[in-house]
Parts: C-alpha cells; sequence; structure tokens
C-alpha cells in the first residue's frame, strides 16, 4: 500500500493540522516508508505465539468482583453547592 499527495491532504483535512504543498509532499514519503515496515512485518511467522502484556513474565493482580453501591450518597453530594435528598440541584436551562 502506499499513499499519495492526495490521501496525505485529505488525512491532513480530517486530522485538522494545516499542511503545505511542501510538507505534504515531505510526507508522502515518510508516511510510505512507514507503511513499508508496516507491510515488512507481514513476513514474520507469528503462529503459536501468544499474545503478552509484557515482556516480563508476572501475574496480574486481581480484586474480587463484588458489586457495591457505595453508601456514600451524602458525602459524594456534600460539597455541592446545591443539593436535595442526596441529588445534586442544578439550574434550568431547557424552558
Amino acid at each position: 500500500m502506499s499513499v499519495d499527495l492526495t490521501t496525505v491532504k485529505r488525512v491532513a483535512h480530517l486530522a485538522r493540522i494545516a499542511v503545505s504543498e511542501e510538507q505534504a509532499e515531505k510526507m508522502t514519503g515518510e508516511l510510505n516508508v512507514i507503511l513499508g515496515f508496516v507491510q515488512s512485518l507481514d513476513a514474520v511467522n507469528v503462529d503459536g505465539v501468544e499474545p503478552m502484556t509484557s515482556v516480563i513474565p508476572t501475574a496480574m493482580r486481581l480484586r474480587e468482583d463484588t458489586v457495591s453501591d457505595g453508601n456514600m450518597a451524602a458525602e459524594i453530594v456534600s460539597n455541592a453547592p446545591i443539593s436535595e435528598e442526596n441529588f445534586f440541584m442544578v439550574p434550568k436551562v431547557i424552558e
């Protein structure tokens, strides 16, 4: 896959990046080099290789999966300027 000047300009537009004609031409070459490297990774045989989260074998720390509502509603709204029955009160903005 290769990238042309039109594609670079379109991607820059989508990313909201101002790119001059000279910069777009330079980026075309740079993106083609990057895509060429990524394409070369297809040649690597990864059959039987397990995905890993780290290069060092480590055990994931797990916590007990329990449901808790926290029972902290009063503490949560304690700093609110206005609250009522443990709900935040906000000014009405839509009529």
